[in-house]
């Protein structure tokens, strides 16, 4: 397809109207396009035809006479200034003339033709200036038309996408609202099933707690049944060695003066440990029995303590050992203070010798 550039330059190349570089260009690039060969040989074809289809124009009438004055004005000149030539010049002028006249009438005719070709040419030129023109004004009709169709094609096609867009997003803003929806329905549902699992899990603590209470109930009955079990030898012991007790003190005094308490242990892991304190007002002394009672170390005593409340602190009874093996021991004590009113009696854990002050753990205790 042949530029609109290449097409002006053709028209102007056919009336040999360009020149310099722009000549040189346009040929190369002629020799290089047989379109644009084409489209030459065709515009010179037609500016031919436009001369030959020009009407012939007569010469003006006046030219002629304007013509022969300017020659008879070249030729007189002042009388006293002209030198009289000889009679054989006169003879050769009007040969002369003639072919003056001739030599005038050529060059009149050149350029005659000449004009006629420049009118021609003008013509011609203004013939393709008005075709181009209206050449140009169709084709920017038809390009404003298509222009306009494409135009109106186009607002059509916008507003069936503006339509579409619209649509698009309200099927979008329903979309979102349909995701939202789940999206909180699947958080209440994970709530839900998070407060499941944390039911579950603590119904699964509970159980495991219950399991395990169950478990220590149960090794909690049976070491309760093993203890009532050794409670009822213990108290059958006990009162075994009760009525020994008393026995040994009928002969002592009256009974009904003694304080007689039984001691219980308060090592959870010494249970079995027990002990029964006898104590006379009268005499300020007592008897202590304890039974299953841990050896201590070489640096360690029992010491025992009695609770009398007009002391602030429990009065000291004096210490002693029990026998390795059975854990067991028998011993009489005093107190050093005097006693009147006894509340308890108390066994303690202390350093070797005793303290004045109770320092170590509790390890029996009686009311």
């Amino acid at each position: 397809m042949i530029e609109d550039r290449h097409e002006e330059l053709a028209s102007l190349y056919v009336f040999d109207l360009l020149e310099g570089a722009e000549r040189d260009q346009f040929e190369s690039d002629l020799a290089r396009d047989g379109e644009l060969q084409t489209l030459v040989r065709e515009l010179k074809e037609t500016a031919c035809r436009l001369v030959y289809a020009a009407p012939t124009t007569p010469a003006p009438t006046a030219l002629k006479d304007r013509v022969l004055g300017s020659v008879a004005n070249r030729v007189q000149g002042p009388v006293d200034n002209v030198i009289r030539p000889s009679p054989s010049v006169w003879r050769i002028l009007p040969w002369a003339a003639a072919a003056c006249l001739t030599l005038v009438s050529i060059w009149l005719g050149q350029r005659y033709a000449a004009t006629r070709t420049e009118v021609a040419t003008l013509k011609s030129r203004e013939e393709m200036a008005t075709i181009s023109l209206q050449s140009t004004q169709q084709q920017l009709e038809a390009e404003r038309i298509l222009g306009q169709r494409r135009f109106q094609t186009v607002e059509q096609q916008l507003a069936a996408l503006n339509r579409d867009l619209g649509e698009a997003r309200s099927t979008l803003t329903d979309r979102e609202q349909r995701l939202a929806e789940a999206r909180s329905q699947l958080t209440e549902r994970e709530r839900q099933l998070g407060e499941t699992h944390t039911l579950l899990a603590n119904a699964q603590t509970q159980l495991a707690a219950r399991d395990q209470q169950m478990a220590a109930l149960t090794a909690r009955v049976s070491q309760l049944t093993v203890a009532a079990n050794d409670a009822g030898a213990q108290l059958g012991d006990a009162k075994l060695r009760i009525a020994q007790l008393t026995d040994e003190l009928k002969s002592q005094g009256d009974l009904a003066t003694l304080k007689i308490t039984a001691l219980a242990s308060m090592l959870k892991n010494l249970p079995q440990a027990q002990a029964i304190a006898v104590w006379d007002p009268k005499k300020q002394e007592g008897i202590l029995d304890v039974q299953k009672l841990p050896a201590l170390a070489a640096n360690e005593d029992y010491q025992i303590w009695v609770v009398d409340p007009q002391y602030p602190i429990p009065v000291d009874g004096g210490v002693f050992t029990v026998e390795p093996t059975s854990g067991s021991s028998r011993i009489k004590f005093t107190a050093k203070q005097p006693v009147s009113v006894i509340n308890a009696f108390a066994v303690t854990r202390e350093r070797k010798g005793g303290v004045p002050k109770a320092e170590g753990p509790f390890v029996l205790l009686g009311k």
